[in-house]
């Protein structure tokens, strides 16, 4: 296997170069920019396997850049930003992005959530098609049909419908799914980005009756009552 590609998206460039220097020595190939326009510029070139993506940048801002970036690919997107209020972690989800780190932050940690994005995006495929009531995903094309209308979700959101089908009558902890959907070990997470995240998915399939809020545990999708 190959060595991964990163984009680096970081105007500071202590901070792009620090980041730079730690995962090269961890075998990754490393680019930087530090602009929208540099980015895209370099996009339009090469493929990356992953994207590191500051918020504030000199010629624009990164939520327009994700936006770009998910319009014309599906490469995994990690946002970098000093801005931890929760309506802008919610925007950023919404966006498509994957995860989302607030500076300042250990590399170590970074590294850990960088593979945990990698280790999501390796999908074996198959044609099996999970379901429950009207809502129907099919994991060969990342679609997801609700009462045979396409739903439009963010990663995240597909990612937790996937698990949630997957594992249809059994009851999932709100740690598991953590464990299952961001990190190894679910440390790095607030655990208030899965309610954010349950709810979005709600509302975009309907708030469907099939899944099911376990209170104190967790969740569990599971066929309604005729």
């Amino acid at each position: 296997m190959g060595r991964q590609q990163l984009l680096i998206v970081e105007d500071d460039e202590t901070i792009a170069y620090g980041i730079q220097v730690f995962m090269q020595k961890r075998n990754f190939m490393v680019t930087c920019a530090e602009s929208v326009h540099k980015a895209k510029t370099i996009l339009q070139t090469q493929p990356f396997d992953l994207i590191l993506l500051d918020w504030n940048l000199p010629d624009g801002n990164g939520y327009e850049l994700c936006a770009y970036m998910k319009k014309n690919s599906s490469t995994p997107v990690i946002f970098l930003t000093v801005r931890d209020d929760a309506k802008d972690v919610v925007r950023g989800l919404d966006m498509g992005a994957d995860d989302y780190i607030i500076k300042p932050f250990q590399l170590s940690i970074l590294f850990s959530r960088i593979n945990a994005v990698l280790r999501r995006g390796r999908v074996v495929p198959t044609t099996n098609n999970p379901s429950c009531e009207g809502i129907l995903l099919d994991k060969n094309k990342t679609q997801v049909f609700c009462d045979d209308k396409e739903v439009m979700l963010t990663a995240s959101e597909y990612r937790l419908l996937l698990i949630l089908l997957e594992n249809k009558n059994k009851t999932l902890t709100r740690r598991i799914l953590l464990e299952s959907l961001w990190d190894m070990d679910g440390a790095f997470v607030n655990d208030n980005t899965l309610t954010v995240t349950m709810k979005r998915l709600r509302e975009k399939l309907g708030n469907p009756s099939c899944i099911k809020t376990i209170r104190g545990i967790g969740y569990r999708a599971e066929d309604a009552d005729e």
